[in-house]
């Protein structure tokens, strides 16, 4: 009787455990998912002009509009495009009319267009302010012979276009053969869905287990 009690009450405290974390899970998804809807209709709203002192959180995926000029240099960041294959977004300096220099995410082009001529000088540009966090230990060094770069590192970049720590992701077109890769929440992980899954799924097979026990053990009482 004493381990029958013991097999029960350690089973009803693992399933207990487990549906707690999945119902945690499941808070956290209600959670993430109104955080990414913020986020999206900031990205989405009516651009303004550039802040004067932008802040990495407190401006971060602000919509912004900027007259300037594009620099004929730039940075090349090793990417792949689903659908597309390998090749490169194109972080170049742009001069606002006003005078400040900043980084400015042109887009994509293929691998084979790395190295192509394109267009600079006056222009337009309507994207939104990021502080991309696309660096960790596993991210190789960056090239600096051939300029294959595998992070957007805004501070690095910046330190080597001589400009402000400020980059504007275009969500136009600034070249012909350049696609705008514009802000968005796709790259932001939400997998609570999955934890809660699994955990639900845990205490499942706990209660599975524990009834299997209880009902060998009372077998062989039985017996």
């Amino acid at each position: 009787m004493r381990r029958i009690l013991f097999l029960l009450v350690f089973g009803i405290a693992g399933t207990a455990t487990l549906i707690g974390l999945g119902v945690w899970q499941m808070n956290r998804l209600a959670w993430k998912h109104s955080v990414l809807t913020e986020i999206d209709r900031r990205i989405a709203a009516d651009p303004v002009t550039l802040p004067v002192n932008p802040d990495p959180e407190a401006d971060k995926y602000m919509p912004v509009q900027v007259t300037g000029r594009v620099g004929s240099e730039e940075l090349h960041v090793l990417v792949s495009i689903k659908h597309v294959g390998p090749g490169y977004r194109l972080i170049a300096p742009f001069v606002t009319d006003e005078g400040r220099r900043i980084l400015l995410d042109r887009g994509f082009v293929p691998s084979d267009e790395k190295d192509a001529p394109r267009n600079h000088g006056a222009m337009t540009v309507t994207g939104n302010l990021h502080w991309p966090q696309e660096s960790d230990s596993y991210t190789p060094e960056t090239e600096f012979d051939t300029n294959i770069w595998y992070a957007r590192d805004v501070p690095a970049m910046a330190a080597a276009l001589e400009t402000e720590p400020v980059m504007l992701v275009a969500r136009n077109s600034t070249g012909p053969a350049v696609t705008a890769l514009p802000v968005d929440t796709r790259g932001i992980p939400n997998d609570h869905l999955q934890y809660a899954i699994t955990w639900f799924s845990l205490a499942l097979i706990w209660v599975a287990m524990t009834a299997s026990f209880l009902w060998r053990t009372r077998a062989r009482k039985t017996g």
